[in-house]
């Protein structure tokens, strides 16, 4: 992190969109809570309505990129792959040089189709742990994963990823019983720590669209054009 700045003044700075170009969405979260798999469904919900494309980041491999390739979600030139090399945080908020470079690769490919521009990027990052959140430089708007079975008490640990992200995912709902994980204690210490911000509960087995996150960025899209 530039040693003029701190993680507050990531955390703080304001959610508007900034950057001109696309809505640039951010999606962060623990290894395994279900990121790859919220993309490929928001994926499936908006791209048939809206211009979207992908960067996926992972630390060595193109795993990431490659599930969606192969789920066909996008077509295969939508989706980015950076390869961090480091810890998934430093690529997201410290330099994310190479993120800026793989959107502006989408921006340059896409940038007029039939009189329509790239109106949509998600960037999902590395799976990380529970500070890990996105620069304003980068994203937008940034939405925070988690899953049950990680245990009911993930919320309550708190941290900027959960705390400070404008959405908050709870994951793999439908595990709750498996994994004995209890959903009223989780949901009421997400809202008790998050205070107005919202929270999302779901589960991708029950509802393939993932329809209220699609919702969610939808209204994030809609503000834009309003502003």
């Amino acid at each position: 992190m530039p040693p003029d700045h701190n993680l507050q003044d990531y955390v703080d700075a304001p959610a508007d969109h900034r950057h001109g170009g696309p809505l640039r969405v951010g999606l962060g979260g623990p290894v395994g809570s279900g990121k790859t798999a919220l993309a490929a469904a928001l994926c499936r919900t908006l791209g048939g309505e809206y211009d979207l494309a992908v960067v996926t980041n992972d630390i060595y491999t193109t795993e990431d990129a490659d599930f969606l390739r192969r789920n066909a979600v996008l077509p295969d030139d939508r989706i980015e792959a950076v390869q961090t090399g480091c810890c998934p945080h430093t690529a997201i908020r410290d330099d994310i040089t190479a993120n800026l470079d793989a959107i502006d690769t989408l921006e340059e490919r896409f940038g007029s189709r039939d009189g329509q521009s790239l109106e949509l990027v998600l960037v999902e990052s590395g799976g990380d742990n529970l500070t890990a959140v996105f620069s304003r430089g980068l994203v937008d708007a940034q939405i925070f994963v988690v899953d049950v079975a990680g245990g009911d008490k993930v919320p309550r640990k708190g941290g900027p990823g959960v705390t400070t992200a404008d959405l908050l995912v709870i994951n793999k709902t439908d595990l709750a019983p498996l994994v004995g994980a209890d959903m009223d204690v989780m949901t009421g210490d997400a809202r008790r720590i998050r205070g107005e911000l919202p929270v999302i509960t779901q589960s991708l087995v029950e509802d393939p669209s993932a329809a209220d996150v699609g919702a969610w960025v939808l209204d994030r899209l809609a503000a834009r054009v309003a502003a």
